[in-house]
């Protein structure tokens, strides 16, 4: 047999059947399964995907909802974009497509979010579609099959890796070939102590023959990232915290969070600026990390208390909100942990 008859084998026997977006042809769920999917594992999106579900059964109720309860959905689950995209692609489908997800895979990559490789996975599992996937786990079962050297995101080694995807395509049983690839690489070839003496493919993968699986894919050549300072300032007035909205282009984009500012600006007079309210008392926070994809930002939260409470107007991208209540509001994974060690 060949490497694709050897996957749909060994995924009928032993691969994943029981995740809660398999067993169905119903393209929504599919779809957001896949666009969580993107860069997140699986144990890790099950949760959030129920609930996404039980509150946005269907396309219609998803692009009518507010963005920011699209985004309380899926915050914690990062890679924020996804979320947005999703519901801006949602409005597309009800626009432009009566409703209907389109069937067509040029017409699924259009839509916002959605790339050449979830693209071809969405129209296999929903419509049986022939169509090759090359996400970060079949790119480096491909990688160690076939000892493709190099970084996979290169463009050289990852036309290759695309050639080799659409070569290998089996005439039938797309879903369950995919599936296989997806579960191959989730739960058998994986990045560090891959269990090669369960792979069903072993006896023709070349990086397994040669004894060089960890050398295959090649490492994301080292890159040193960035180091950022910012300070977050947690303006409360007893129970209550404010919260500002970020624009929807940049980090924590359409989230709600903390207002932020230079290390090196003043906390005092920016809550001044913000509320025409000078503090009670400014109390310093610990220090912490947190990492992106691209940098790394170093906070320093400023607790800003009150002696009263300003009114905002919500208009002007702010707003009051009981602390336990901004805990389960749209915000970004560093606000919750500061307001968390608040109650």
């Amino acid at each position: 047999m060949g490497f694709a008859d050897e996957l749909i084998k060994w995924q009928k026997q032993h691969g994943r059947h029981d995740l809660p977006w398999q067993g169905t042809r119903d393209p929504y769920p599919i779809w957001v399964s896949e666009i969580m999917l993107q860069q997140t594992q699986v144990a890790t999106v099950i949760p959030y995907f129920k609930r996404f579900m039980a509150r946005f059964p269907d396309f219609a109720i998803l692009a009518r909802a507010s963005e920011d309860e699209v985004l309380a959905h899926w915050a914690g689950l990062g890679y924020y974009a996804r979320g947005r995209n999703l519901q801006r692609a949602a409005r597309q489908i009800i626009e432009q497509h009566a409703g209907i997800f389109p069937h067509d895979t040029d017409e699924i990559c259009a839509l916002p979010g959605i790339g050449r490789s979830t693209a071809a996975a969405i129209a296999a599992f929903a419509f049986g579609t022939r169509g090759a996937i090359l996400d970060g786990n079949v790119k480096r079962v491909l990688a160690r099959s076939f000892a493709i050297e190099g970084w996979t995101g290169d463009r050289k080694v990852e036309t290759r890796l695309w050639q080799l995807a659409n070569d290998l395509l089996p005439d039938k049983s797309i879903e369950v070939y995919t599936q296989a690839l997806m579960d191959l690489g989730a739960t058998v070839c994986t990045r560090s102590r891959p269990r090669c003496h369960t792979c069903p493919v072993k006896a023709t993968c070349l990086a397994f023959a040669k004894g060089l699986v960890d050398q295959f894919p090649s490492p994301r050549p080292r890159r040193t990232l960035p180091e950022r300072q910012a300070q977050l300032l947690v303006i409360r007035h007893g129970a209550d915290v404010l919260l500002e909205k970020r624009p929807s282009p940049g980090i924590w984009g359409g989230l709600w969070s903390l207002p932020q500012i230079d290390m090196d600006a003043e906390a005092g007079g920016t809550c001044q600026r913000l509320t025409g309210t000078s503090p009670a008392r400014i109390h310093s926070l610990p220090v912490f990390t947190h990492v992106f994809t691209h940098f790394r930002l170093h906070i320093l939260p400023q607790e800003v208390m009150l002696d009263r409470r300003p009114i905002i107007v919500e208009e002007t991208g702010r707003m009051w909100l009981p602390v336990e209540d901004a805990i389960h509001a749209a915000i970004p994974k560093p606000v919750s942990r500061i307001l968390k060690s608040l109650v």
